[in-house]
């Protein structure tokens, strides 16, 4: 079933674990997603990020999304992940994603405020929920972005007045992770998480989640983070799981299996709960 994220995240935040938020590029890779999440019966949020749409557009991912999503027996989620423009995000909302992330993390934190105001004010018109980023998650070697950059921790005064001026519905923070594969080992800020979820009553992101250990990432679970980004160590998965394919049709079926084991295996990690609406 497609629905908005808004009583799931608050479930998990109440309940202190993780959903899953793996992007897909691809049909395949969209089904075995949703046939993880229904084998645990947990929801998942289905995640297309825009840097993507050299292989696939908006338009294919919302089609794909949405065939998949309508014929679950789990709650699924449709999210724009790492929205890059103000245009760009509207153009999901009106496409029918139930839920955009617009990321002007980049930008200084006043025009952040501003465009993710714009976004906000359009999609809560739509009843589609907006994540935003402050701080900044940097990347490395990955499959997500085509460029490198550092990551920006997150203040705790800046997120508070952000959500407070933004009306944002969850907030990506940036405590220590990267997207991508990591160069050295990732040295997460529990502290500042901490301190951050308690203040902030909304739920909040992590992105980078691949290669961040299972500890951390179970510990950020437990400490207030309702919902993290996976795709790297997906990706990798399948690759691994390849092997000596001997066609075409076994390496699409390899490296299906290969994605829903690492999924799995993250599930488990983020203690992700099922969740039935009352």
């Amino acid at each position: 079933m497609l629905v908005s994220p808004k009583k799931l995240l608050a479930h998990a935040k109440q309940h202190n674990y993780a959903i899953p938020a793996p992007d897909f590029i691809d049909s395949n890779s969209a089904r075995a997603y949703i046939e993880v999440a229904e084998s645990l019966k947990c929801p998942v949020i289905l995640s297309y990020a825009e840097v993507h749409n050299d292989i696939l557009s908006m338009e294919e991912a919302f089609c794909i999304g949405e065939f998949y999503a309508k014929r679950a027996s789990v709650p699924v989620v449709l999210h724009l992940d790492h929205g890059l423009s103000a245009e760009s995000v509207l153009k999901a909302v009106e496409l029918g994603f139930t839920s955009v992330m617009i990321d002007a993390s980049m930008k200084p934190f006043k025009e952040n405020i501003d465009v993710t105001k714009k976004v906000v004010e359009f999609a809560h018109q739509k009843n589609v929920s907006v994540e935003a980023e402050i701080g900044h998650v940097g990347s490395g070697v990955n499959y997500e972005n085509h460029s490198e950059t550092d990551s920006v921790y997150t203040e705790v005064a800046d997120a508070i007045e952000f959500v407070k001026q933004t009306n944002v519905d969850s907030l990506a923070v940036s405590i220590g992770t990267a997207h991508g594969i990591y160069k050295g080992t990732p040295k997460i800020d529990f502290d500042r998480l901490q301190e951050i979820a308690q203040i902030l009553t909304i739920p909040l992101v992590l992105h980078g989640g691949s290669s961040s250990g299972d500890d951390n990432l179970k510990r950020c679970a437990q400490g207030g983070t309702s919902k993290i980004n996976i795709f790297t160590d997906i990706m990798v998965g399948a690759y691994n799981n390849i092997g000596e394919a001997k066609d075409f049709f076994e390496l699409k079926h390899r490296a299906e299996e290969g994605m829903k084991s690492v999924l799995s295996h993250y599930y488990t990690v983020f203690m992700t709960q099922p969740y039935k609406d009352s």
